[in-house]
C-alpha cells in the first residue's frame, strides 16, 4: 500500500513481516507458499509468526502514539525466546548480534531490533494510525512525526473525513456559519 521506500537494514525485514496482512481486505499473504518463502516460514510455524507480526504491529503503533490494536503477547516476552549469540570478528574485534543456528524468524526480527536500538533507528518503524490498514512504514520525516503509511490514500483519507465533520449540516434547515 505505502509508497514509501522501505525501512532501512534489518527494519526492512520487520516491516515486510508486518505487511503481510492486508487488515482492509483481510488477505494475509502468510497463507500462501510465496508469502512465507522469504521468511523462511512452513505451516508448522505459521502461529508463531502470525503472532510475532502482530505483537510488532501493536509495538509500531506505540511508536507512533497509538494503543495496540488489539491484545497480543507483548513483544519482549516473545523476543526474549530468540537464540541469539554474539558475535566477534577475529581480525577486528568488531561484535555484532547473530541469530544462532541458520537464523529463526524470531532470532532475525530480535537482531533487527537490537540493531536499529544501537543505529538510533528503532522508534522510527511505526504503523499507520489508520484503523483499516495499520500498515508498517519508516517514518524518515525530520520531526518523527509521521503518521501515515501514505499521503495519498491513508493521509488523504483522513484529511477528507476531519474536513467533512466541519461542513456545515445544510440538510436541517439551520444557516450555515
Amino acid at each position: 500500500m505505502s509508497e514509501r521506500t522501505a525501512a532501512p537494514g534489518g527494519l526492512a525485514l520487520i516491516e515486510s513481516l508486518v505487511n503481510t496482512l492486508d487488515i482492509e481486505t483481510g488477505r494475509d499473504s502468510l497463507d500462501t507458499a510465496d508469502g512465507r518463502a522469504p521468511f523462511g516460514l512452513t505451516e508448522d510455524g505459521l502461529h508463531a509468526a502470525r503472532e510475532l507480526r502482530e505483537s510488532l504491529r501493536a509495538t509500531l503503533l506505540a511508536h507512533a502514539g497509538h494503543p495496540p490494536h488489539r491484545p497480543v503477547t507483548p513483544l519482549g516476552t516473545l523476543l526474549s525466546r530468540a537464540p541469539l549469540y554474539v558475535s566477534v570478528d577475529d581480525r577486528d574485534g568488531s561484535a555484532a548480534l547473530a541469530p544462532a543456528d541458520d537464523g529463526p524468524l524470531l532470532a532475525r526480527i530480535a537482531t533487527a531490533v537490537a540493531e536499529a536500538l544501537v543505529a538510533g533507528t528503532w522508534t522510527r518503524l511505526k504503523a499507520c494510525e489508520a484503523v483499516t490498514c495499520h500498515w508498517a512504514y519508516y517514518d524518515r520525516s525530520p520531526a518523527g512525526r509521521g503518521r501515515w503509511c501514505s499521503m495519498r490514500v491513508c493521509g488523504a483519507r483522513a484529511k477528507m473525513r476531519r474536513y467533512r465533520a466541519k461542513e456545515p449540516d445544510i440538510t436541517d434547515g439551520s444557516p450555515a456559519t
